[in-house]
């Protein structure tokens, strides 16, 4: 309301002098009055436009101080019911507001770069052009190095982390190795590309796994030490049990001068044929171990998927129609193509869609799913589902266990060959399946 008053009397004032100014020149009252007059009207136009202007520049000085983030500035109150007390009280609480905004970003920052920096995952950020934005300690632990300002510099550290660091995208993962001086590390190399106020940088996590890696590969070797020692011993018992008895019975015969009858000729024939059958089962068993450890490197090749699904059809067309099976294939879009090895993913295929004509044999619906699609996050997938009553808790946790098998006929390498394959091909092969519901093998393929 003052502000108001104000204006409003000294537009008045100026409007008075502005009408003697009139009136004087009107009756020729003297150059001097009217000089005087002009004057007078000048300095109070000139105080108007000030006195317009006060609150205008008060905006504007507030303005510059949010440009320039200086919300210390406190502006006078008198506590007058003034209309520039008013704005004054308004223009200290949003300051007030915006500075504890400020106060709480920065202490946001400084909480999660503390955290950035003390995680035991090895985290490095960049942009486009390789400016390393964020280094944290961890990182620099698993490099061995103090700072890092472009991301090429790690390709002094290790070039094969560097051509992986920079040819990922979002989800991808690569594992790899480098020397350190505490050892050698096994590092899990995950990226994802992110976008900030248009500016384009990638985050990428270093994981050394290496006492995993090794606990795992303890547990396997494990697991593959019981089942081969089972395997072996089934065969070698009895071979062992039989030769003894055979070569007893002859070294007693010999020393009492026993002539060897029709008879124990048979049983000595019948105990060799047993024996050779045993060692021919050993022989086929080490040669099935054999296989696993010698997969040759891919060939790679663009496949029609279509091409490979309709090839299924055709190959177990015979399984299919005489145990009363249906065979569905879907494929989006209808052009997929795949780059991989068409032979060892089409042994893959016939692995696990043989598997699944197994699952269904005692079920009263018998279906067989092939599907293949691209994930959300770019990665062609291919799914073998069936109808079957599932795979229990228990063993699906080895059905990727050399020569563990579930059914009675079998040498339980097909998963595990078709699991080394997907490796080799750098994709994956997982399981999900509940009793009653049946099971769906996912291949995985990275784009």
């Amino acid at each position: 309301m003052d502000y108001k008053i104000g204006l409003l009397g000294r537009v008045f004032v100026l409007a008075i002098s502005l009408f003697l100014l009139a009136y004087i020149i009107t009756n020729d009252s003297g150059v001097f009055a009217i000089s005087l007059f002009i004057i007078l009207t000048f300095v109070q136009l000139i105080l108007l436009i000030r006195y317009a202007e006060s609150s205008f520049k008060k905006v504007r000085q507030f303005l510059d101080n949010i440009k320039q983030s200086n919300y210390a500035t406190v502006y006078p109150v008198k506590f007058d019911g003034t209309e520039t007390d008013d704005l004054h009280i308004e223009f200290n609480a949003i300051l007030a507001k915006l500075k504890e905004d400020q106060l709480e970003k920065e202490a946001n920052f400084h909480y999660f770069r503390t955290v950035f920096q003390h995680l035991s995952i090895g985290l490095i950020t960049f942009e486009a052009d390789g400016s390393v934005q964020i280094l944290n300690t961890a990182a620099k632990r698993m490099l061995n190095i103090e700072k890092l300002d472009h991301i090429g510099e790690i390709g002094k550290v290790n070039k094969e982390l560097y051509h992986a660091i920079e040819n990922l995208r979002t989800g991808g993962s690569e594992l790899i190795k480098i020397a350190h001086p505490d050892g050698i590390m096994q590092l899990s190399v995950y990226a994802i590309e992110l976008v900030l106020r248009d500016v384009k940088f990638k985050l990428v996590s270093l994981q050394n796994i290496q006492s995993e890696l090794e606990e795992k590969e303890m547990e396997a070797w494990q697991n593959l030490i019981r089942v081969l020692t089972h395997e072996i011993m089934n065969s070698i018992a009895p071979i062992s049990s039989l030769a003894a008895t055979i070569s007893s019975d002859i070294k007693h015969k010999i020393e009492q001068s026993e002539p060897v009858g029709k008879g124990d000729l048979e049983d000595y024939q019948t105990g060799i044929f047993t024996i050779e059958k045993r060692s021919e089962g050993l022989i086929n068993f080490v040669s099935d171990f054999r296989s696993l450890a010698h997969i040759p490197l891919p060939r790679f090749t663009a496949i029609k998927i279509r091409d490979l699904f309709d090839q299924m059809d055709i190959l177990l067309q015979n399984q299919l129609e005489s145990q009363q099976v249906t065979l569905h294939k879907q494929i989006t879009p209808g052009d997929l193509l795949l780059f991989a090895d068409c032979s060892q993913i089409e042994q893959v295929l016939i692995n696990l869609t043989q598997n699944s004509i197994h699952a269904v044999e005692n079920e009263d619906t018998k279906n067989i799913y092939l599907r293949a699609f691209i994930d959300d996050n770019g990665k062609i997938i291919i799914e073998v589902e069936d109808s079957g009553k599932g795979i229990e808790e228990e063993a699906l946790n080895k059905i990727f266990i050399p020569f563990f098998t579930t059914k009675k006929k079998g040498s339980g390498i097909g998963l595990s060959l078709s699991k080394q394959i997907m490796r080799r091909h750098k994709g994956n092969i997982q399981v999900r399946s509940s009793l009653g519901k049946g099971a769906v093998f996912k291949l995985i393929f990275n784009a």
